[in-house]
């Protein structure tokens, strides 16, 4: 059986995303200040794409579903990057807290995500139900593009 793992993650957290934004519009949305905030101390600039609270929440989705519950500071280190410092060595910095979280307790309020008691949070049965017959239509779509994927279905 074709899930998450078995497409292109661009263009599922792309196909998610839009997915969420059409369906669960009421619940996640992006808070006021999205649009004026960094992801993290190592970014320059703020996020150039209108859309991309959706695609983070997609992005968080698809993270959940591969490596199971996951806390927020694991998240963190996960969507961090080298920091810029010049004529010095560059550093890693992890990602800004406060986004994924938002996103996380908005996810959680869609009933897609749980809390896992010491754990973190993990997908709900909906959430992975979800996943599963979204990859299942990307996969076949891909498969009328390319014959050879027919296989796996």
């Amino acid at each position: 059986m074709v899930d998450a793992r078995y497409v292109p993650p661009r263009i599922f957290v792309e196909e998610l995303a839009r997915y969420l934004k059409e369906n669960f519009g009421d619940v996640i949305k992006p808070p006021e200040w999205a649009l004026y905030a960094k992801t993290g101390s190592h970014k320059e600039r703020v996020p150039d794409d209108p859309d991309w609270w959706y695609k983070r929440c997609a992005s968080l989705l698809r993270k959940l579903y591969i490596h199971g519950p996951v806390g927020v500071e694991r998240l963190r280190t996960a969507y961090g990057g080298r920091k810029d410092l010049g004529h010095r060595r560059e550093h890693f910095r992890k990602a800004g807290g406060s986004a994924i979280r938002k996103a996380l307790q908005q996810l959680e309020a869609a009933g897609l995500v749980a809390k896992v008691e010491r754990r973190g949070r993990a997908l709900t049965p909906k959430g992975r139900s979800l996943m599963d017959k979204l990859a299942a239509t990307i996969f076949k779509r891909m498969a009328a593009e390319r014959p050879e994927l027919a296989k796996y279905l």
